[in-house]
């Protein structure tokens, strides 16, 4: 384990049972607290997306807009949130997504990404990948290509590296931690 992997998981808690019984929430928010910490993370999420040269950070709600806004700043580029459905104001692109009972829909606004950008996805965690894959879909009918994505932490277990390959049709996926 490198001297970031241990900084890092040892600012995340676990929390049981929330938020239903038999589940253990990963809390980053002591992370989020540390400077030492978030700067870590915040330089190593910079890291990623400038070796993988993109020129834009599309951010997940609600933490991947805490984690992908400062490393885009860091790394010298535009932030790009995307949101539930209904949250943006002006012309957005959607796309719905399955979950487990039922589905979601995710919103960019459509002009906030064009041909000739190279997207970088970042979130907290990659869990079943439902809502990465559709911000790929969403990346690539905005015109845009994906340059990867970039993850906190990988909840390996529920198998969401799996259902994202294909999607990612060869970007890398970094997960800075494996859980």
């Amino acid at each position: 384990m490198t001297g970031i992997e241990e900084l890092l998981l040892s600012r995340i808690r676990d929390v049981a049972d929330h938020p239903e019984p038999g589940v253990v929430f990963k809390d980053i928010t002591p992370l989020l607290a540390d400077p030492a910490a978030f700067t870590a993370l915040t330089d190593a999420l910079a890291e990623i997306t400038v070796r993988h040269g993109a020129t834009k950070i599309v951010g997940l709600e609600a933490r991947g807009f805490i984690l992908g806004a400062p490393a885009a700043v860091r790394a010298g580029i535009g932030f790009i949130p995307v949101r539930k459905a209904g949250k943006l104001p002006g012309a957005t692109l959607s796309q719905t997504y399955d979950l487990e009972y039922g589905s979601a829909e995710i919103e960019v606004h459509a002009e906030d990404l064009t041909a000739g950008d190279r997207v970088m996805v970042v979130d907290d965690v990659l869990a079943t990948g439902g809502t990465a894959e559709a911000s790929l879909q969403l990346i690539r009918r905005a015109g845009a290509e994906v340059a990867g994505v970039a993850v906190l932490m990988e909840l390996g277990f529920l198998g969401g590296r799996a259902r994202l390959e294909p999607a990612l049709q060869g970007a890398p996926l970094e997960a800075l931690l494996q859980v």
